[in-house]
């Protein structure tokens, strides 16, 4: 069964966003949940996180980073082209709770798994802060989305060209300095490169905050079948497709996801330059 692209816009330089009809999607589909896509009946299977979803209308938003071969293909669909396969929605949503100050954190494309958090967590009474980072302003996403459902939104970038200058951490270090009197951060989630979350988990451990971390290891089936995207969890084996893709960004041994996710790295680069996947690209 084929699923209709009903939208297709470019939120910054290679990184689109996809209104998508899929309504057995949206029926139980919850924030932190996760889908996985082929453009193709001979494309990969690409897992992206629910950005957001609509259950009168049956769609669900996606966002993606043209990256590698697979997410080139997805981006270059236009409005009237077609998924060819859109299954879930897999993994387990946010546990939510009466925390208090929440702080979403999220690095690029990471942003968009904050994004759905952000309702959830205020209709439970949290006070909600999001603090989003890109390297330059043009690469920063959702920012006018979150600060309609978020009390704060603090965006950053690498090079100063908008918000606050400095990495999300430096942000997130500064949040919680000026709210340590009055509204002190009683738990921080977050999502985006690797060496962004475990930064996030090494400023909050010290300091005793709940820290969650959403997962990106490499995966395959989403079923937890596979075992592609095993992690170790308190030293203990997990899969992120169906333990996941969140967990306690304190237990997670992120110098071992690290290495998984470059695993593939050559067979990558190798796909990139055998197949032409930048048809559509030159149109954002």
């Amino acid at each position: 069964m084929p699923y209709p692209i009903l939208q297709a816009t470019w939120l910054s330089p290679q990184v689109r966003q996809l209104l998508i009809q899929a309504p057995h999607v949206t029926r139980h589909c919850g924030p932190g949940q996760f889908v996985i896509v082929r453009a193709t009946a001979n494309s990969e299977r690409i897992p992206l996180t629910i950005a957001s979803s609509d259950k009168t209308a049956g769609t669900v938003t996606l966002i993606i980073q043209a990256i590698g071969c697979g997410t080139r293909q997805l981006c270059a669909l236009e409005v009237s082209d077609q998924l060819q396969d859109i299954v879930g929605p897999l993994g387990t949503a946010t546990h939510i709770e009466v925390w208090g100050h929440a702080v979403l954190v999220g690095g690029g494309v990471g942003t968009a798994v904050i994004y759905p958090q952000a309702p959830a967590l205020k209709a439970k009474g949290n006070y909600v802060s999001a603090i989003m980072g890109g390297r330059t302003k043009e690469l920063v996403i959702l920012e006018k989305e979150l600060t309609q459902v978020c009390d704060a939104v603090y965006p950053c970038t690498d090079d100063g060209s908008y918000g606050f200058k400095g990495f999300v951490t430096q942000r997130l270090q500064k949040l919680i300095d000026d709210s340590a009197g009055t509204n002190p951060v009683k738990v921080v989630l977050t999502a985006g490169p690797v060496p962004m979350m475990r930064a996030v988990a090494e400023l909050t451990r010290p300091l005793g905050i709940k820290t969650i971390a959403s997962l990106n290891p490499i995966m395959v089936d989403g079923t937890g079948m596979c075992g592609g995207c095993r992690v170790q969890v308190e030293g203990k084996m997990k899969f992120a497709c169906v333990d996941g893709p969140e967990f306690d960004a304190h237990q997670v041994d992120f110098r071992e996801l690290s290495d998984r996710l470059t695993a593939y790295k050559t067979h990558e680069t190798q796909a990139n330059e055998r197949h032409t996947c930048n048809i559509g690209l030159d149109k954002k």
